[in-house]
């Protein structure tokens, strides 16, 4: 039944597509009910003070849980070719309001179509909602691993394709649209309900845009043979004793999988563990088990302390869930109302920290390495959009690149995917309110 709230803005016939969509996926496959619509309504936004204040920005009129890329297909198309719009969602795991409907209509939880269609030399095929912790250890079973995986590692593969652009393993590969997908199955807005599928280059024009010129059914990505991983642990004094490492552990060979480092005010946020001290600065990292002696030594002679080298996957997963944008959620945790965060990059992180902590009050930056450069998260204490705001220029001028993530825009290759989205969504149904004018993505990116 069609509930009062969505009776008052809906143009669109809603009930003739929850009958579809009832004969297409059964009862238990579409809901209308109020807590499933509010559920699949939000994301982690309220990672951002900026968005959360802007909260509830949409509601869902139907939500719609198809069980296959082909079941996916199909729900697209009905809704397409009845003009419903169409908000795509893996896990909500995002932080910026991608799978928040802004205008109603359709819900697409994707998390039910999650098979693993098969692992070949060099490369895996899965439906969109398999998550990448399910692709991992598939991938592991054949001696192989996938190029990367978010921080949350628990997110879907189609909402991090859509939706992510890198993490554990982006020190090496760099982000998701670098040589990690190989191949899309997309459908489109055009009401045929038909899956296209898309190799190289071209699969690369679905990335990252959020679902708004066609929505990921199926993806085959890369993988490489499986390494041999320990989970290392150290601390020192200071953060200054720890930012050089930043780029000596990039120059171990092989590579890390990720390297991680933060004041000493995160280990303090973080539950008790004896490898990450209370009080001192910490440095994590996913290291190949042949260069564990050579980062042991580069640690100490940086004035630093060893606190333990562990074994097994939950070991690096505990390490990647401190990376990226997790050191803010502890911190916000810890001092609730506190924290915003502006995502960094380039070496004045390192060679001119002073000056990027001094950017915002209370300023603290969590430091990576990806593709050979620094990259972070800096965390200041939040007042209002426009400190926020007027902050980026502030990095701009120390040479720091920096990326918006108070906003829900595409801004990544936004001029091509509004020129693709014209005939694939020609109707505007696609994650509407994602796509716009690059003018209004405020302080959307500088390299």
């Amino acid at each position: 039944m069609t509930t009062p709230d969505a009776k008052r803005h809906m143009p669109y016939p809603l009930e003739e597509l929850i009958a579809e969509l009832r004969e297409l996926l059964g009862e238990r496959g579409v809901s209308v009910e109020l807590a499933a619509r509010e559920r699949a309504s939000v994301d982690g936004s309220r990672l951002s003070p900026v968005i959360s204040a802007q909260l509830p920005l949409g509601l869902a009129d139907v939500v719609a849980y198809p069980t296959s890329a082909d079941e996916i297909a199909v729900v697209v198309g009905a809704a397409s070719r009845l003009g419903v719009p169409i908000t795509p969602r893996g896990k909500g795991t995002g932080n910026y309001g991608q799978a928040i409907p802004f205008t109603g209509g359709l819900v697409l939880d994707m998390t039910k179509a999650r098979a693993v269609v098969s692992v070949g030399d060099g490369e895996l095929t899965a439906e969109a909602g398999a998550t990448m912790v399910s692709l991992e250890q598939a991938a592991n079973k054949a001696d192989q691993q996938i190029l990367m995986y978010p921080s949350t590692a628990q997110s879907s593969l189609g909402g991090f394709l859509a939706g992510g652009s890198g993490g554990t393993g982006s020190i090496k590969h760099g982000s998701n649209h670098q040589g990690f997908v190989k191949a899309l199955d997309i459908v489109h807005a055009d009401g045929t309900g038909e899956i296209v599928h898309v190799e190289g280059d071209e699969a690369q024009k679905y990335v990252h845009n959020y679902g708004t010129a066609g929505i990921i059914v199926r993806a085959t990505i890369a993988l490489e043979q499986l390494q041999d991983w320990r989970g290392f642990f150290a601390s020192f004094d200071s953060f200054e004793q720890l930012l050089p490492l930043m780029r000596a552990f990039g120059e171990l060979d092989p590579l890390p999988r990720l390297t991680s480092g933060d004041l000493s005010t995160l280990a303090d946020a973080l539950p008790d563990d004896p490898a990450i001290p209370a009080g001192r600065a910490s440095l994590r990292a996913i290291l190949d088990v042949s260069t564990v002696d050579a980062a042991t030594a580069l640690v100490e002679a940086a004035g630093g302390r060893v606190e333990d080298v562990r074994e097994g996957p939950q070991t690096s997963m505990k390490i990647s869930m401190m990376s990226y944008n997790h050191p803010i959620e502890w911190l916000q945790k810890a001092y609730p109302d506190t924290y915003f965060h502006v995502e960094v990059s380039g070496d004045p992180l390192i060679d001119r920290i002073d000056e990027v902590h001094a950017v915002y009050p209370g300023g603290m930056l969590h430091i990576e390495t990806a593709h050979g450069r620094p990259i972070g998260m800096l965390a200041g204490r939040y007042s209002s959009p426009e400190e926020v705001f007027a902050g980026f220029d502030r990095l701009a001028e120390l040479g720091v690149g920096y990326h918006n993530p108070h906003q829900w825009f595409v801004d990544f290759e936004p001029a091509r995917t509004r020129e693709l989205a014209r005939t694939t969504d020609p109707n505007g149904l696609l994650n509407p309110g994602k796509l716009v004018d690059a003018t209004l993505a405020t302080g959307a990116k500088v390299s």
